[in-house]
């Protein structure tokens, strides 16, 4: 059985600078098993791409599918100290390999 790999770029907005946002989902992205990175933009925002296993949904939540369960977090949890606004969510789509070798942090 091969795994069905997905790609889905995001943007956060609010109070999402400055307030380990960044650091929280690289470690949450750890845990969970998934690739990709985040950075900060010009506007304030946080920006990123995340990909992974469709399979991980399965460990992490039964009835959810993952990237479900990813844009929740993001949408509602992220830092401690943030508050997110919204977030955005685009070009989500079936890869066939992943693009990188694990989650980071761009500057």
């Amino acid at each position: 059985m091969s795994q069905v790999l997905k790609s889905v770029d995001y943007e956060v907005f609010g109070r999402v600078q400055g307030v380990c946002f960044r650091m929280y989902t690289e470690e949450k992205a750890r845990k969970v098993g998934v690739v990709g990175w985040i950075r900060n933009s010009r506007q304030g925002t946080v920006t990123g791409q995340v990909q992974g296993p469709e399979e991980k949904v399965n460990e992490i939540c039964r009835s959810i599918t993952f990237f479900k369960f990813w844009k929740a977090w993001l949408t509602s949890v992220g830092s401690p100290s943030s508050r997110i606004d919204r977030a955005d969510f685009s070009n989500e789509r079936e890869i066939s390999k992943l693009d990188f070798n694990g989650f980071i942090t761009r500057y």
